[in-house]
C-alpha cells in the first residue's frame, strides 16, 4: 500500500488533560537558557477547547514553558463547545475551537473575562483530513467530489464502478463490495468531511454539513479517528476518512479540483485556507475564515479541519492579556508552527496569513 504522506507522524492519543509544568517543558523545549533567563513574564495561563488541538498544544505549552520557566499553562481539550462556553464564562482566559464563534453568538454574548465584547479569534491548526482506502492490489485512487459523495451516501457500491474506473485508468479495480467507514460519535471531522461534499457535490449528498452520520445511509461505524483507521485498515475493499496524520500505510485518495487531482500535503492544505475569503461582517481582529470548499485553484486541497485559537481583544485582568498575547505569539510563530507539524502532523500556517493574524494578535490588551 502506498505510504502516506504522514506516514511518519506518530499517531494523536486520546489526552485527559494537559498540565505541562516549567521542569517537564524544558525537557523538550527548543528555547535557549539564555532566552529563558530573559523572560520576565510569570503566572498561570488557563486555556479549553478543541481535542483536535491536544498535541500540538503539548508541544506549544513545552516550547512556550522553556522560554518561560515562570509561567505555567493549563489547557483542558475538553471540546470545542466546552472550550467556547469555558471562555465565555471566564472560566479560561483562551478557547480553542474547531469552529469560529458565529456572529450571532458573538452579539448575544457575553464575555465575562472580555472587558468588551470584541474578541480575538484566528485559524492557528490545520489539519488535512485524509480519504483513506484499503484495496487489495490497488495503491493509488484518483476521486472526484461526486463520486467520493456518492460512494458514502451508498450510490456507489461496487469499486469496479464505471464513475471510479473512469478516473483510474490503468488501475485493476477488484468486482468487490465497498465498505464506507464512517465515524459513529459525534464529530469535527465529520463536519467538515461533509461540509467538503455539500458544497462540492451539493447534486450527491444532500445532507449538507453534519456531524451526526446520517443512518440512511449506511456504511460502517467506528468510534473516534483511530476506531475509522482501524476498521479500515483491517477491513476488505475499506474507505474512510480520519486526520492525515493517522493515515499511517493506508492508500490516500488524490482529490481532483479543477482539472487535476491534488495529493494531500500540508503544503496544499494550508493553500485552501489562504485562497479561501474572510467571514463577512466580522471585526478587524475576527479572522473567521469562508472556506472556498469549491476552489480550482492549482495546488490546493480542499478537505480540511481549521482549528481555532480565541481570546479577548481586552481583558479585564490585565495578566491574563500579557500571558495570553504572548502565548498566541508563540503558537503562529514559525518555530510554535514547525514544532507542531513535526509533533501533531497539522499544515503550518502561511507567511501571508501569519502575518494577519500576528496584527490581530498584538491588538489584544
Amino acid at each position: 500500500m502506498k505510504l502516506s504522506a504522514f506516514a511518519k507522524v506518530a499517531a494523536i492519543g486520546g489526552i485527559a488533560a494537559l498540565t505541562l509544568t516549567s521542569c517537564a517543558a524544558n525537557e523538550g523545549g527548543s528555547a535557549s537558557d539564555e532566552t529563558a533567563a530573559a523572560s520576565s513574564l510569570s503566572g498561570e495561563l488557563v486555556g479549553a477547547g478543541a481535542s483536535s488541538q491536544g498535541s500540538a498544544q503539548e508541544v506549544w505549552v513545552a516550547g512556550f514553558q522553556t522560554a518561560n520557566p515562570d509561567v505555567t499553562v493549563n489547557y483542558e481539550p475538553s471540546g470545542s463547545g466546552a472550550g467556547r462556553e469555558t471562555f465565555q464564562k471566564g472560566a479560561s482566559a483562551f478557547a480553542g475551537s474547531d469552529r469560529a464563534f458565529k456572529a450571532e453568538e458573538i452579539s448575544a454574548g457575553p464575555f465575562d473575562g472580555c472587558a468588551t465584547g470584541d474578541i480575538v479569534e484566528f485559524p492557528a491548526y490545520i489539519s488535512p483530513i485524509a480519504v483513506i482506502f484499503n484495496v487489495e492490489g490497488v495503491d493509488s485512487l484518483q476521486l472526484d467530489a461526486s463520486t467520493v459523495a456518492k460512494i458514502f451516501s451508498g450510490s456507489i457500491t461496487k469499486w469496479n464502478d464505471p464513475a471510479i474506473a473512469d478516473q483510474n485508468e490503468g488501475v485493476d479495480l477488484p468486482d468487490t463490495n465497498i465498505t464506507a467507514v464512517h465515524r459513529s460519535d459525534d464529530s469535527g471531522t465529520t463536519g467538515n468531511f461533509t461540509e467538503y461534499l455539500g458544497a462540492a457535490a451539493a447534486t450527491d449528498w444532500t445532507a449538507g454539513s453534519i456531524e451526526t452520520w446520517p443512518t440512511e445511509y449506511g456504511g460502517e461505524g467506528a468510534q473516534g479517528t483511530s476506531g475509522v483507521v482501524s476498521a479500515v485498515k483491517n477491513g476488505t475493499g475499506t474507505i474512510g476518512y480520519a486526520d492525515a496524520s493517522q493515515a499511517g500505510d493506508l492508500g490516500t485518495v488524490k482529490i481532483k479540483v479543477g482539472e487535476e487531482y491534488v495529493e494531500i500535503s500540508p503544503e496544499a492544505a494550508a493553500a485552501i485556507v489562504d485562497e479561501s475569503p474572510l467571514e463577512e461582517g466580522r471585526t478587524d481582529h475576527d479572522l473567521a475564515i469562508a472556506l472556498d470548499r469549491t476552489s480550482t485553484e492549482a495546488g490546493v486541497y480542499p478537505i480540511v479541519l481549521v482549528s481555532y485559537l480565541i481570546g479577548c481583544e481586552k481583558y479585564e485582568d490585565a495578566a491574563n492579556a500579557e500571558l495570553v498575547k504572548s502565548y498566541f505569539s508563540y503558537i503562529v510563530s514559525e518555530e510554535g508552527q514547525s514544532a507542531a507539524a513535526e509533533s501533531a502532523g497539522n499544515a503550518p500556517i502561511s507567511n501571508d496569513l501569519r502575518t494577519k493574524v500576528q496584527t490581530a494578535i498584538d491588538s489584544i490588551s
